[in-house]
């Protein structure tokens, strides 16, 4: 008897292997969304979130009146990821850093792109920025042969 396709790829042997800084944020460039957790109430919170890739820190606009304001100057994680369900590979990257409002015009105008528009509905005139401190992936693969 024939074992199902799906099957097959579970018993492919994987590897897993850490990420280089390089490799993450290239993989960060090619995905636009990523999850924010932080925390709200004394307990973890995750917020899906567009976002927009300058240099290794990430933005994120908002709205004012939002979780938002409450993030600002505390030290947030930055998650985003890539699953292949059917062959059970994939990658994760992780940011950790401090998030803050963006005030400065200069930035506001570099940032902005208005080809990555937040998909959320309403005003989104808020900006974060997260700075990256601590930046890591990890691949699972195919092993090679």
């Amino acid at each position: 008897m024939t074992q199902p396709r799906s099957a097959k790829a579970i018993t492919t042997p994987a590897e897993m292997r850490e990420l280089s800084e390089v490799e993450c944020l290239e993989l960060l460039k090619t995905e636009p969304v990523g999850r924010l957790v932080f925390t709200e109430k004394a307990l973890p919170a995750i917020r899906p979130v567009n976002y927009v890739l300058d240099g290794r820190d990430v933005i994120i606009r908002t709205s004012g009146d939002s979780w938002a304001r409450r993030v600002a100057d505390t030290v947030v994680a930055f998650e985003v990821d890539s699953i292949d369900h059917a062959s059970h590979t994939g990658w994760s990257v992780v940011l950790l850093g401090t998030a803050t409002v963006i005030t400065d015009v200069n930035t506001l105008v570099r940032v902005t792109d208005f080809r990555n528009r937040p998909w959320a509905p309403g005003q989104r005139d808020r900006y974060l920025r997260i700075r990256a401190g601590q930046l890591t992936g990890r691949r699972l693969s195919f092993a090679s042969s």
